[in-house]
């Protein structure tokens, strides 16, 4: 299989590397003025980060594997003060570089702790999940979630790289995988309707990792995200799109104490974000529908507890995409036309919840 490339554009430019056997690429995103690299990990995923560790051994770098809780359990602060510490303990210093192997709650973590260590080292990010891959390990976003809620601390710090092997697919759960299709799914209603089409015409296919559109689906939502962060680092307006369905989302994901799939809590938060555009005057019944069908016709969620409404707001409240007091949503005015809804009354917001509620 060849490889292909996104670059991500702005003040520090790097690619995102699509393919199979792409690790040879690593020791050049790294550099040679880097002497220790730290492999963060999922510690679940030792099979995955050894031949990462051994590719930075064989090009001779002083290598140490520091495996983290798996899934959102790593991005809390004491697994982000014990890195700081093993950190230390190895000496690293600015022109040392950290690796993050693992989904995007690993590279999330090992985003931040480069961004944090020293006012800023290299990070390399090796995605091992749909997730990640799409999302997750793609434009500069790195943090950690506090009990008051998901990603409010943080850093934007571009990777020097991110190597994307698609055969650790393979390797995933189903509704893992399932789970970050509702990120790609996003891309192609904010930004790309080809990617909706290809799920369309082939639901289980789309759904499957070895399915015969998976490169393209990758690709195409890659290249979704690459362009607006090569637009807009630091979220200042344009960003805000990739944030489609997620005011709902994170606030689901709270609720659940983060136990609740990222992918399931943005496909539920899509469909939020339809009923509420179409309540609004601004959104076809028929976008709508076509949010309910291609969501579900690849197994995601699409309703939640129909008594969560008044904790679901009450974390709305401290979305990063409000303004003071102000209440932003991210909706769309048609497929591709991403836009704004901001201070909506609460009826409205309430009515539209009923829409997903079971």
């Amino acid at each position: 299989m060849t490889v292909s490339r996104v670059q991500v554009g702005g003040a520090d430019p790097y690619d995102v590397v699509i393919g199979t056997g792409v690790l040879g690429e690593l020791a050049g995103m790294i550099g040679d003025r880097a002497r220790t690299v730290a492999v963060v990990h999922a510690e679940g995923l030792p099979e995955i980060a050894r031949p990462v560790c051994g590719a930075l051994e064989a090009a001779g770098y002083a290598v140490h594997a520091l495996p983290v809780p798996d899934g959102e359990a790593a991005k809390e602060v004491g697994v982000l003060a014990g890195l700081w510490s093993r950190f230390a303990e190895l000496g690293m210093t600015r022109t040392d570089a950290v690796v993050g192997v693992g989904g995007g709650a690993t590279t999330d973590l090992a985003g931040f702790a480069a961004a944090s260590w020293l006012r800023g080292v290299k990070a390399v990010l090796v995605p091992t999940t749909l997730l990640g891959m799409v999302d997750a390990a793609v434009g500069g976003k790195t943090g950690i979630n506090i009990p008051e809620g998901k990603n409010l601390v943080g850093a934007f710090h571009p990777p020097a790289g991110v190597l994307c092997d698609l055969t650790t697919l393979m390797t995933m759960p189903r509704e893992d995988y399932i789970s970050g299709l509702a990120e790609v799914i996003k891309a192609g209603f904010i930004a790309d309707p080809t990617i909706l089409e290809l799920v369309e015409d082939d639901p289980a296919g789309a759904a499957a990792p070895d399915g015969p559109h998976t490169r393209e689906l990758v690709e195409r939502a890659i290249q979704v995200k690459a362009d607006v962060v090569s637009a807009d680092l630091r979220e200042a307006g344009l960003r805000e799109i990739l944030n489609y369905g997620h005011t709902l989302a994170h606030a689901i994901e709270k609720a659940e104490d983060y136990r609740f799939r990222h992918g399931h809590a943005v496909a539920i938060g899509m469909i939020y974000a339809a009923e509420l555009a179409r309540r609004a005057g601004r959104l076809s019944p028929e976008i709508v529908a076509r949010h309910r069908a291609v969501i579900a016709s690849v197994g995601l969620p699409t309703s939640y507890g129909i008594d969560a409404w008044p904790g679901l707001r009450k974390t709305m409240t401290i979305d990063k995409k409000s303004r003071g007091a102000t209440l932003r949503f991210v909706v769309l005015d048609g497929i591709a036309e991403p836009g704004r809804l901001e201070g909506p009354d609460e009826d409205l917001l309430a009515a539209a919840y009923q829409e997903v509620a079971r």
